[in-house]
């Protein structure tokens, strides 16, 4: 187009950054920003809310406040952009600030505000901060769609109010396969496992076609109920009847389905024959089972584990001290004293457990 002759206007930037953002062109995305600034449109509203929405794509936050903080002219996407920026770089508290200011200055919120700000609550695990933006919906008399109500089941779910959660997906009149997926594994990841199939079952029934969510939420499900040969039927069934790929998630819940069962020798062999190099995260479940289930021979799983968590993350103080509390326990002081002091010399301390407790006063 520029080789052309053709002249580009405010019309031909916003798709550009939106292009970068795609891909995540950061060097283009500016080069592209420095064009807009020679071409004297760097104060068009439309060009500044797809430049916030590129530098938050880009996890460049302050490149997005730095935007936002220059234009006379704001719009509610102006607001939504900025407020998605942050939610996306997991400044979620910020995000919360600038809905107050937005609403200070008489900026109207619609769904799509309420939508983002909902999964700032469910990533925070907030409960009362996710109640109260529920509470500024109804203020609004917002029209609770599919989106926002999908939001707000994932939202409660999240933050353990299954029952909260239920309430509004029975309530839902239009739901598509993120809200029966939100909702299943809402219920599966809180112990509701006979729940949580049972409405996977009736998602089916619907004519709804299961996502990968939906299938994450049955495998913990199964998990919890010690269904181990469901869980490897759905497993199968995921990719050979409906053509989902498994993730990293998918063989950890496989794993933690063979591990909760005891057994060790076949989640070993799952690990070792994914097509995909398995993470310190799978290593670490089926060490943890090892623990639980006393398997510890140090020739057979228990050792191989170890060695295999050990070398992906070796800096990892909370590995070493499990591992070293095991040795302990089975008498091997040798092998835990050494552990400790490789911990000591390398200056490695087991970050403390926190617990937060919300404490409600009826008044």
């Amino acid at each position: 187009m520029r080789r052309s002759g053709a002249a580009s206007d405010e019309f031909t930037y916003p798709f550009l950054f939106k292009a970068c953002s795609s891909f995540l062109g950061l060097k283009e995305g500016k080069q592209i920003h420095c064009d807009v600034i020679k071409m004297g449109i760097s104060n068009n509203v439309y060009v500044q809310n797809t430049l916030i929405h590129f530098y938050g794509s880009c996890k460049k936050i302050v490149d997005a406040y730095k935007v936002f903080d220059v234009m006379s002219l704001r719009t509610v996407v102006t607001w939504n952009s900025i407020i998605s920026a942050c939610v996306g770089s997991c400044w979620y508290y910020d995000a919360i600030e600038i809905f107050r200011l937005m609403r200070k200055c008489g900026v109207q919120p619609d769904e799509t505000t309420m939508v983002i700000l909902l999964s700032a609550c469910a990533e925070l695990g907030d409960l009362i901060l996710g109640k109260w933006i529920h509470c500024q919906v109804i203020e609004q008399g917002m029209y609770v769609n599919c989106q926002l109500g999908t939001s707000l089941i994932d939202m409660y779910a999240k933050c353990g109010a299954v029952d909260y959660a239920r309430l509004i997906f029975d309530r839902i009149g239009e739901r598509n396969v993120w809200t029966w997926s939100a909702m299943i594994l809402g219920l599966a990841q809180h112990g509701f496992a006979a729940q949580a199939l049972e409405l996977f079952s009736k998602m089916k029934d619907c004519s709804v076609k299961p996502n990968y969510v939906s299938f994450l939420g049955v495998l913990c499900a199964c998990s919890h109920v010690g269904m181990v040969e469901e869980g490897h039927r759905l497993f199968q069934e995921m990719e050979s009847l409906h053509s989902i790929k498994p993730m990293m998630a998918h063989y950890g819940a496989m794993v933690d389905i063979l591990s909760r069962a005891g057994r060790m020798d076949e989640a070993y062999k799952f690990i070792v024959d994914m097509p995909i190099e398995a993470d310190a995260v799978i290593w670490r479940t089926l060490l943890s089972a090892c623990h639980i289930h006393d398997i510890s021979d140090y020739t057979g799983v228990g050792e191989k584990v170890r060695k295999r968590l050990l070398g992906l993350e070796p800096k990892r103080s909370g590995n070493l001290v499990m591992v070293a509390n095991k040795y302990a326990e089975t008498g091997l002081w040798e092998k835990a004293a050494k552990l400790r002091r490789g911990m000591k010399e390398r200056r490695l301390k087991k970050t403390a457990g926190e617990s937060c407790v919300s404490v409600f006063q009826n008044r």
